[in-house]
């Protein structure tokens, strides 16, 4: 199934070869959930504070389903 992937601020170091603005679609077999689609991408779970499933807040077993849009977010400090 196809699944839309946003990397947001450091983690767009991890978005593959032809990916545009932060976006890529990624193929992942059905069943995945979205700890099975950052280790697909090879984003380290520990580099990920959020996690959004077609803008609903998610966590690494929130399983996927075809057109998904998954957003992942750092830890983003400041001040």
């Amino acid at each position: 199934m196809n699944i839309d992937l946003l990397l947001y601020a450091s983690l767009g170091k991890y978005l593959p070869e032809g990916a545009t603005a932060r976006q890529v679609t990624i193929r992942v077999p059905a069943g995945s959930n979205v700890r099975d689609l950052m280790h697909r991408c090879g984003i380290p779970e520990s580099e990920v504070k959020l996690i959004f499933v077609d803008g609903v807040r998610g966590n690494p077993d929130t399983v996927l389903a075809e057109h998904n849009r998954v957003g992942l977010f750092p830890p983003v400090g400041g001040g």
